[in-house]
């Protein structure tokens, strides 16, 4: 019997996969289907939950189902290979980023990451224009011997990436809960009252704190039973 389940990689990253014959459970690692190979994350929901997050994600499903499959657990070996990619991650975006400057690209080169098998490496990076780096891309192909792919991505997504601590003191909300970065408006700052000043209201990275959500239907549906001003 088939089932439907989300995968977790580094960082913000996830996907969706089908399995069969597997016992699937949230915080199981797992080997899985990838672009030319094979990668290894983490399940953080199977079944209908899975499907509900796939379909409510801001990307959708392409699908009624994923055309990966879950092959099979991970075994304590291959974790520990994988724990190894990630300490020469550091290595990947040094050796990228002297690339960048050797090339006079006007980008940041925010994160890399392995694909298990080694076969792929993703780098991540921030650009406030777009770049041509075709010349790049070669490069580091050369360099790294992997297919290689450049993802560009926001200021925003930077921070789920990086992670770091918040102006309420605790861990970023996008780096170690949050299930998807949504767009906040400065409209939820006014219906709260808050401060209209950006540097009491923006995050870390330079945008409006993702909190200001959370309370938000509570303060309008207050409103609405309180004499007006």
């Amino acid at each position: 019997m088939a089932g439907f389940a989300e995968i977790r990689f580094k960082g913000t990253r996830k996907d969706y996969f089908m399995y069969r014959d597997l016992d699937l459970r949230p915080g199981q690692h797992v080997i899985v289907q990838a672009d030319r190979g094979e990668d290894l994350g983490e399940v953080t929901a199977v079944g209908t939950i899975a499907e509900r997050k796939c379909s409510s994600s801001s990307g959708g499903c392409a699908t009624p189902a994923p055309e990966h499959l879950v092959l099979r657990h991970a075994r304590t070996d291959e974790l520990s290979r994988l724990e190894q990619l990630r300490g020469d991650e550091g290595r990947v975006r040094s050796e990228s980023r002297k690339l960048v400057a050797r090339h006079g690209l006007k980008m940041k080169v925010t994160e890399a990451e392995w694909q298990f098998d080694r076969n792929k490496l993703i780098i991540y990076f921030t650009a406030e224009k777009r770049v041509d780096f075709r010349q790049l891309v070669r490069d580091l192909a050369r360099t790294f011997r992997a297919r290689i792919e450049l993802k560009q991505i926001g200021v925003r997504d930077e921070a789920a990436l990086l992670g770091g601590v918040g102006r309420c003191g605790r861990e970023l909300c996008c780096s170690t809960w949050l299930p998807e970065l949504k767009p906040v408006s400065l409209q939820l700052a006014k219906d709260q009252r808050l401060s209209p000043n950006p540097a009491q209201i923006s995050g870390c990275c330079g945008r409006l704190m993702c909190c200001l959500m959370y309370e938000h239907r509570t303060y309008v549906e207050s409103r609405r039973r309180v004499p007006r001003e």
